[in-house]
């Protein structure tokens, strides 16, 4: 009623009302809307709608907006934009104000929403989109659900993928017709439909007024502004024209997500006829409408269809003058057609050069209705917005606009009309558009929605001729390229094909078309009719014949291609799109009974299109040489639909088959592919260059081989079922060029082929002919079995992954067939024939994934050799697959040797192709053989052993497939008048076996043996003279044989015979002049088939009268004749089997064999023998032999190189021993000497040749990634959790000395911390050592390599010459021997006073180095260079942290830091403690020792001032005479307590000089222990709460003045509170100091374990140090009794210590002065300190000394779970979402991946996240593609993935779409390769970042 009333109000013309000023307007619109809303409730509501209308008339206005736009344009002014937008947004405000009819429009939207009866989901995405597919909930094989609904639904056990879509999509949940209910989520199941109320008429009452002018006005915006220019409309004209009405769009998407009640709204408006008559008819005074619907008929008129008024008088095909006529007639009466065809099309235009008119003629017999291209009327909104979407190139949002709609069924009926309305529209506009890809993908978008329901499709098809207008689209596009065919008679072929270099094909433009062919077909409903309708499969045959004998190759026979051209990617693609897959289609609706009639019809109309392209291309009999095309469309149809026929429909074969005339045509095409195949291989077309080659693979190749050679092989062996045999033999060697090689001569004439492809030609037809017989893939095989067939050939020829086998199994392309991949019986197949192996991981080994491998009794009773080669793209497949085998054999024991592919029984023939065997018995194919193989016992040239092996096969084809028992009696088959040019007496092989062949005559050229033999045998005997009387001697010719057969044939088959026999011309074929005259020789023959393989025998085994009939011995054997010992094995094998076979089947065969074996063969003369087999037979075995040695060197030298990568390079392998050590300790060496791994001369080290070891530097933050609870973290899955670096070694380490350096002196805070934590500079040795200018020439020689390395040598970087192991620098080996072995050996009896005294001495004496500073020599030189390039391998914040930039203290603490952070990083390496002892896995790659010189002699440099040096505080008294006095100005120093003991450790023993004496360590390190262990209790008496600490105040101070007090943890433990006591350390307990405080009550155990956990680090750290600097091997020992091992083996504990009582750590201490006085004096710094600051004071003592070992942060089990939360997630520092998202795995920090928008002085985030986190390592887990990279440095790699689907694999870039699960694994190897920094190692495929990363 409303839409009624609302026509009649838009009826009325309104004038524009003036008088209600515009301010006025938007004073109040919500007042106003209400008003009108209350004026058109009333029950008369003319006047409200009026009022409306007027309103809308002003606000809608199409006049504003655009004409400022338009304006804009013409005077290139950009600034006209502020204008329309204002506008534009004022009329949208009134718009949701006039739909809210005054109320609020957010409530309005509520309210609708609410009435929502959604069954469906229909959420439409665009491309990128990640979506999901389950194949067993889904109807149509295009089903897709958005993620929410699927992870709503239950889709456990399914099979589902995810993917990311390319087109864009909608999801299907709540669709029956495409997905089975129990799929639907649980919003979408219940059919919600019967609860929802009915809407209240007043609520959307105003959206049925306003919405009609809405879309009139976007139409009219539309036509505005679409200015069809001369020329293509330039893509800026068109976005600028979208841009502006972006809003108006999404506002109507906003509406349609309203729900079903605003949807219904919506359908109404767009398809009400009347409304859109009234509004957009242009008629009235109007002149803005008047212009708009002009504009609207010039763009009809431009796209070339027309604008009909009426249909009589479209009939009337009246030309009309134009435009100016039309205007004239004032758009009244009819307008008749605007223009036929040809002025109108402009495509037929372009492609008519030449061909025009015989185009023309073609299309007008087959187009149906001219119409279907060239008529459009719009009668509804929603049909002239499709027009201008399409005209606009579909843009994104009027797509989602028109799609979101879906859901409402009426709409969805009528857009799918208006949709195959416009289709041919849709084709003109994609072939002129510039972006035909992204067009395509969207109208893939829509259509797909549209046509995947069959319900659907079949209504359209029904009522709109769908399948009509599809076909002559398709038609009308291809006919736009075609080109004349030059395929057999070039000059006057009247035959078109495409041109596979157009555009059109080359960029795949048609594929929206076809694609919804193929996905129409689908639908059986639809399928029959097309099945059923005449026309329309004449007119696609005609559609295939264009693709019949395209991209036509002729051979170059003079020089090389200058252009390849690539045109077979699109002729390939074309055929299998355009051709195959609607065949498939249309297939799998044939597979029963009753569908017998749609068979017969598409053969009968694929045979007249045929018979016509055999007329068009002038065919007679001979195909053009030296030509072949691959592409046969017809023939396959053909060949498909027979197979169909006799499989499933049980039709007679006979009954849809041609005549004999036309089967030898048929087959003529097929066989020259076959042919051209055996050419390619055999380099023949080599000057076509690579991409013949290229061909001939994807011929075969596993997506095209069921669309090509299978139905090619198929219709072949059709053919040969059928035909004559002895004619399809002779044309078979003629076909391949072998004829003239069969022949008994030694010498022949080939004038076809040259010599040196004989070989590979003869191979390739006897292999062809064996495929065409054995094959049974059509003719009788059922599918299961064909699965099974195809699977084990895949497997036999390499191990595959699960994903590997579903690509590479021919799957039948089209998807409702059944066998799916990943199917049931996909999957029950493959667990039948294989076994699963699971990846293995060796640690540094390669990535291995999930493969599948053939079981034993597959290859003991399945490997079929002709499956293998008929399936392997790669000639070396077949290869591969007889190693396997012959591995296989040897291994179980069943045949040592080089075994011959074995025979495989096959399945049985179906009755209809029995035809088939009746070429394994005729006599040109028995004489054939025979030739062969007196040819190979002859030792003719040019035969191989796989030539004897393929006539072997046939022979035994031939045995196995005999016709019924003959009889015994030799009964003569024909009359000897019969015979008497025929070799053999009948046609059955088995008979013909045995027929002894006398003397053949044979043309030979002059020059051969056989004629000088001639003459001599004449005279010597008369034998000759008898026999030529006699005429025996047998003459053959196959091509005569041939043409005769053929002429039979002809005659036969037709009165017409004289008119189509041509003479056949022979001059193509006829010899090169020069050839030397042929003359005729008789050859004594006299041996047989059985004969030649009893003798053929014998030269095999290489011993006379080897053979010996079995059956002799054991009678059995003839009973069982399935004897296993004969399965397997070489042609010895072979031929023993075949001579049972032919003595089971005739017991003539059985007593000949037994005679010609006890005849002795006479000996052969072994010497012409040898040289003959030297040259042919042999070569085939000493290949095989040079294979054999190939692979044993090999083999060897993989297995040296294994041992010498891991005594080099493996992390894990301590035992093995590498041959030149560095830290050997021998005690009478007095030199190290060192081997130069370039010039090979060894010698000691010295200081004007210095040697260096090779190193890796590498900064490094593994160690800050310590933290200090056990519990690895977890990466961040959802929101909460969250990962915060405050407990990280790093984290702490910083606070702490920033803390120090607030309070305390500068310098002096520099030597009380390490840093080094992140950003320290690892050092790491292959063990191998150079000279340094050998160094220095062999890095000039990598500068001038211009080869590509994956290094860069202006940074130093080079691989070590020996074992290519990554370096960037050499560390000089200080002259000397490298172990002071000599001074450590005597232990002196000094007091530790006396050593104090001498390390003081030692420390202040500057240099005290053999080599002196200030003299340079090479040695310091490099020292000097190394250190430089240890400073320059972190970043300069890693290692500035003075205050006062420059300082030389900075320098002094990065160099002892580095041996700090080389040391820790060790003991990482060992798992954080000494427990396993020995030498370590990185000693004896260690180069600490050599580390250790270079820092120690730039340490000496930096002398500490006594005054300061720590040293004097440890080991003296000071008075305390200035403590108070300087101390104001300045800050004081760090108290020693604060001091972190391993760094005083260092400094210590690098300010030494070097080497260093053992009993000055030792005495540094008693020293140490005691500041240490006074820590321990400081920090105890802090951790512990007031009773306690008074408590062991008294207990302590009872036994002070026992003998060992300063030996009792309990004395010095209360002197240290007594002491503390006196400052304000303890004070201000307050509560924030409870937590510090541990729950436990602390017994003796406790604390004795707390203080020796304190000090353990620092014993481990001191006793590597000692291993290292000493070369003592560190003991094993227990977790529990590791300190007391430590602290004996450092000299920490008195030698005579007793083990019995508990061990107590106290008894290590050695106090050099007093115990209590220093304590006393260590303890007044604090409290002087805490004093003022005891908070901060007490914080400094507490120190986290147990840190656990780095981790990676742990991963989830399911990739899933990290894949839905980071690939929506936004980036924190840009708020977008990346495309590339990536996080790091040693942080958790989410980054974007070569992001532009997170750049940063042009690095991009994962580069400067890496330099941030790792200090230049990262690693990072990319998100959408689930693989790992790492960067390291400059350079980064790909690591693989350490997510493997259910079947092991890897799913890079998230193809498949399988869920992943975690490989624990390998994410330890990654981990370990992080720890242990052998990145650089391990992976090999590196390549610069450039900072994009």
């Amino acid at each position: 009623m409303a839409a009624a009333a609302a026509a009649a109000a838009v009826g009325g013309p309104q004038p524009p009302q003036p008088e209600l000023p515009a301010p006025g307007l938007a004073l109040d619109k919500a007042a106003t809307a209400a008003h009108l809303k209350a004026a058109l409730s009333r029950p008369d509501n003319r006047a409200g709608a009026e009022e409306l209308q007027a309103l809308l008339e002003r606000v809608l206005s199409a006049e504003r907006p655009l004409t400022a736009a338009a304006d804009g344009e013409e005077a290139a002014v950009a600034g006209g934009g502020g204008g329309p937008g204002a506008a534009e947004e004022e009329a949208l405000e009134w718009c949701k104000c006039l739909l809210a009819g005054g109320g609020g429009y957010d409530e309005f939207c509520a309210a609708v929403r609410a009435y929502d009866p959604a069954a469906l989901c229909g959420l439409v995405w665009t491309a990128n989109f990640v979506a999901y597919r389950c194949r067993t909930c889904g109807i149509s094989p295009c089903m897709s659900l958005c993620a929410e609904c699927f992870h709503q639904g239950d889709h456990t056990g399914h099979d589902f993928n995810m993917f990311r879509s390319q087109a864009g999509g909608a999801c299907d949940c709540g669709d029956s017709n495409v997905m089975r209910e129990s799929g639907f989520c649980k919003r979408h199941q219940i059919k919600s439909s019967s609860n929802i109320p009915c809407v209240p008429k007043d609520l959307l009452m105003m959206s049925e007024f306003v919405l009609p002018r809405f879309i009139f006005c976007l139409i009219q915006y539309l036509r505005e502004g679409y200015n069809e220019p001369a020329d293509v409309p330039s893509e800026k004209d068109l976005n600028k024209v979208l841009q502006l009405l972006e809003p108006q769009i999404s506002f109507l998407e906003d509406l349609t997500k309203m729900g079903g009640a605003m949807r219904s709204v919506l359908t109404q408006v767009l398809t009400n006829q009347q409304n859109y008559k009234d509004l957009t008819s242009g008629l009235g005074e109007n002149a803005c409408a008047k212009k708009s619907h002009e504009k609207y008929l010039i763009a009809l008129k431009s796209s070339g269809l027309t604008y009909p008024e009426d249909k009589l008088v479209y009939g009337i095909q009246e030309p009309s003058a134009g435009t100016s006529t039309l205007a004239a007639q004032g758009f009244a009466g009819a307008t008749g057609t605007l223009g036929q065809l040809d002025s109108s099309d402009e495509e037929d235009q372009d492609g008519s050069q030449g061909l025009g008119k015989r185009k023309r003629v073609k299309l007008s017999s087959s187009t149906k209705d001219q119409s279907i291209m060239d008529v459009l009327k719009h009668k509804s909104f929603l049909e002239e917005l499709l027009f201008w979407t399409i005209k606009y190139e579909f843009p994104q949002k009027m797509v989602t606009f028109l799609l979101n709609m879906l859901p409402d069924q009426e709409y969805k009926v009528a857009f799918t009309k208006t949709f195959v309305q416009h289709y041919a529209f849709i084709m003109k506009t994609l072939k002129k558009s510039h972006e035909s890809d992204t067009m395509s993908n969207r109208i893939v978008h829509i259509s797909v929605q549209l046509f995947s329901n069959e319900e659907l499709a079949r209504q359209v098809t029904e009522e709109c001729q769908l399948l009509d207008i599809m076909v002559t689209v398709l038609l009308y596009m291809m006919e736009s390229c075609l080109i004349k065919s030059e395929l057999q008679d070039e000059e006057n072929s009247l035959h078109v094909v495409v041109n596979c270099g157009e555009a059109l094909l080359k960029n795949n433009t048609y594929w929206p078309l076809v694609s919804d062919f193929i996905n129409i077909l689908s639908h059986q409903s639809v399928a029959k009719r097309f099945l059923e309708d005449h026309g329309l499969l004449v007119t696609w045959m005609n559609f295939v014949s264009f693709f019949q004998g395209m991209n036509l190759n002729k051979r170059e026979l003079n020089e090389h291609v200058e252009f390849e051209s690539q045109t077979y990617y699109a002729a390939f693609a074309a055929e299998l799109e355009a051709c195959a897959q609607p065949m498939w289609g249309l297939l799998s609706h044939c597979k029963v009974r009753e569908t017998q009639e749609y068979t017969r019809n598409v053969v009968r109309y694929c045979l007249e299109a045929l018979q016509d392209w055999f007329d068009a291309i002038n065919f007679v009999d001979e195909p053009a040489p030296n030509q072949v095309t691959f592409h046969l469309p017809l023939h396959r149809y053909y060949a498909m639909f027979l197979s169909k026929a006799v499989k499933c429909q049980e039709l007679d074969l006979d009954s849809v088959l041609p005549d004999q005339e036309m089967l030898m045509k048929l087959m003529i095409h097929p066989l020259q592919i076959q042919a051209s195949l055996a050419e390619i291989h055999s380099n023949m077309w080599v000057r076509n260059g690579l991409q013949i080659k290229g061909q001939a693979m994807t011929y075969v190749q596993s997506h095209f081989c069921n669309s090509m050679i299978d139905p090619d092989i198929y219709l072949l062996q059709v053919c040969a079922s059928r035909l004559d045999p002895d004619y399809f033999i002779s044309s078979v060697f003629e076909r391949f060029k072998v004829v003239d090689l069969l022949t008994m001569a030694s010498q022949h004439q080939n004038t076809v082929l040259d010599a040196e492809h004989e070989r590979s030609m003869l191979e390739g037809a006897l292999t062809f002919l064996v495929i065409l017989l054995s094959l049974r893939l059509h003719l009788g095989m059922s599918d299961d079995e064909i699965l099974r067939a195809e699977m084990v050939a895949q497997l036999c020829m390499n191990d595959r992954t699960h994903s590997s086998l579903l690509d590479l199994i021919p799957e039948n392309p089209n998807p409702k067939s059944g066998i799916i991949p990943g199917s049931y019986s996909f999957e029950s197949v493959l667990s039948a024939v294989a076994d699963f192996k699971a990846p293995v991981f060796e640690p540094g080994g390669s990535m291995q994934q999930g493969m599948y491998t053939p079981k034993a009794e597959v290859w003991d009773q399945e490997f079929d050799p002709v499956m293998v080669i008929l399936r392997t793209v790669y000639r070396r497949d077949v290869q591969s697959a007889m190693d396997r085998y012959t591995a296989f054999l040897k291994q179980s024991g069943k045949f040592p040797g080089n075994p011959w592919p074995p025979y495989k029984k096959r399945t049985p023939l179906h009755p209809s192709y029995k035809g088939l065997m009746r070429l394994l018995h005729c006599k040109t194919l028995h004489i054939v053989l025979f030739t062969l193989l007196y040819k190979i016992l002859m030792d003719h040239q040019n035969l191989s052993e796989h030539v004897l092996c393929m006539v072997l096969y046939l022979i035994e084809l031939g045995l196995e497939n005999s016709a019924e028992e003959e009889s015994d009696e030799e009964a003569s088959v024909c009359g000897p008048e019969r015979c008497h040019d025929s070799w053999f007496p009948g046609s059955n092989l088995v008979s013909n076996m045995r027929h002894f062949i006398n003397y053949v005559r044979v043309r030979v050229p002059e020059t051969a043996p056989e004629v000088k033999r001639d003459s001599l045998a004449s005279t010597s005997s008369d034998s000759l003279s008898s026999l030529q009387n006699s005429g025996t001697a047998q003459v053959f010719s196959l091509v005569a044989e041939r043409r005769k057969k053929f002429q039979e044939i002809i005659n036969r088959s037709s009165s017409e015979a004289n008119q189509v026999v041509r003479p056949k011309t022979s001059s193509k074929w006829s010899a090169p002049g020069s050839a030397p005259q042929l003359t005729t020789a008789i050859l004594e023959i006299k041996e047989s088939i059985l004969s030649l393989l009893i003798k053929l025998h014998h030269k095999l085994s290489g011993k006379q009268n080897s053979y010996y009939p079995p059956w002799l011995d054991d009678i059995e054997i003839l009973i069982q004749p399935e004897i296993p010992k004969y399965n397997h094995g070489d042609g010895i094998t072979a031929i023993e089997r075949i001579l049972l076979k032919a003595a089971l089947q005739s017991r003539m065969n059985k007593r000949i064999i037994e005679e010609i074996c006890r005849k002795v063969t006479p000996p052969v003369p072994p010497k012409k023998i040898t040289a003959a087999e030297k040259k042919t037979l042999d070569k085939e075995e000493r290949r095989q032999k040079a294979r054999e040695r190939q692979q044993k060197l090999l083999a060897e030298f993989a297995s040296r190189q294994k041992s010498f990568m891991e005594t080099a390079m493996d992390v894990d392998s301590p035992e093995n021993d590498i041959p030149m050590e560095i830290t050997t300790a021998e005690p009478q060496v007095s030199e190290a000497v060192y081997d130069c791994v370039i010039c090979g001369q060894s010698g000691p080290s010295s200081e004007d040749r210095p040697t260096g070891l090779v190193v890796l530097l590498q900064a490094s933050s593994v160690l800050g990634q310590c933290r200090d609870n056990i519990e690895p973290k977890k990466l961040p899955i959802t929101e909460e959790e969250q990962i915060y670096p405050w407990d990280t070694c790093a984290a702490v380490h910083d606070v702490r000395l920033s803390l120090l350096q607030r309070y305390f002196k500068d310098s002096s805070c520099l030597l009380a911390v390490s840093i080094g934590w992140e950003g320290g500079v690892y050092v790491q040795t292959c063990g191998h050592t150079l000279h340094i200018d050998c160094h220095k020439s062999y890095m000039e020689s990598l500068r001038n390599d211009q080869v590509l390395q994956g290094f860069s040598v202006d940074k130093g970087e080079f691989t070590c010459p020996l074992c290519r192991q990554f370096a960037n620098s050499v560390l000089p080996c200080y002259p000397g021997s490298n172990v002071e072995s000599n001074l450590w050996q005597r232990p002196s009896n000094k007091s530790i006073q006396d050593l104090i005294k001498e390390v003081e001495e030692l420390q202040g004496r500057p240099g005290a180095f053999p080599v002196s500073i200030s003299s340079e020599t090479n040695l310091s030189k490099e020292m000097e260079s190394v250190m430089k390039d240890i400073k320059n391998t972190t970043q300069k914040k890693y290692r500035d942290y003075s205050k006062t930039p420059g300082s030389p203290d900075n320098d002094f603490l990065f160099m002892y830091s580095v041996a700090r952070t080389n040391l820790e990083l060790e003991l990482i390496h060992r798992g954080g403690n000494l427990c396993s002892g020995g030498a370590s896995t990185a000693g004896k790659r260690s180069c600490l020792n050599q580390l250790f010189h270079v820092l120690a002699l730039h340490m000496r440099l930096y002398s500490i001032d006594s005054e300061y040096n720590p040293w004097r505080k440890l080991t003296q008294l000071v008075e305390e005479v200035n403590s108070q006095q300087g101390n104001e100005e300045q800050q004081p120093e760090v108290p020693i307590l604060y001091h972190d003991v391993t760094s005083l450790l260092l400094i210590q023993i690098l300010m030494m000089p070097q080497p260093l004496r053992k009993d000055h360590f030792t005495c540094i390190v008693k020293v140490l222990f005691t500041l240490l262990y006074t820590q321990a209790l400081v920090a105890l008496s802090v951790k512990c709460n007031e009773e306690d600490r008074s408590a062991w105040k008294h207990t302590g101070a009872l036994k002070k003045n026992t003998c060992d007090a300063e030996k009792s943890y309990e004395v010095l433990l209360s002197f240290v509170i007594s002491e503390l006591s006196k400052g304000k350390l303890y004070h201000e307990e307050g509560t924030q100091e409870c937590a510090m405080v541990s729950p436990i009550a602390w017994s003796p155990e406790s604390m004795e374990k707390y203080l020796q956990d304190f000090c353990l680090p620092f014993l481990r750290i001191t006793s590597l140090l000692q291993h290292h600097l000493f070369g003592e091997d560190l003991p094993s020992c227990q977790e529990e009794e590791e300190f007391s091992i430590l602290s004996s083996c450092l000299g920490l504990l008195p030698t005579f210590y007793q083990t019995e009582h508990p061990f107590i750590s106290a008894s290590c201490l050695d106090w050099p002065v007093p115990a209590f006085d220093i304590i006393s004096q260590w303890c007044f710094e604090i409290n002087s300190f805490t004093e003022r600051h005891a908070e901060q004071g007490k914080a400094l003592l507490i120190q986290e000394s147990r840190w656990k070992l780095p981790h990676l942060l742990q991963l989830p089990e399911n990739y899933n779970t990290i894949f839905q939360y980071y690939h929506r997630k936004t980036c924190s520092v840009c708020t977008k979402v990346p495309k590339d998202p990536a996080v790091c795995l040693v942080c958790g920090t989410f980054v974007c991946l070569k992001g532009l928008c997170c750049k940063q002085q042009s690095y991009c985030e994962c580069v400067l996240h890496s330099q941030n986190c790792g200090a230049g390592t990262g690693i990072f887990l990319l998100i959408n593609a689930s693989v790992i990279i790492i960067i390291r440095g400059h350079r980064f790699c790909l690591w693989g993935s350490v997510y493997l689907d259910a079947h092991g694999e890897e799913d890079r870039d998230l193809r498949r779409g399988k869920p992943l699960y975690i490989c624990k694994e390998r994410y330890k190897v990654l981990e370990q390769q992080w720890i242990s920094h052998t990145f650089d190692h391990i992976n090999k495929r590196w390549g610069p970042h450039y900072n994009g990363l």
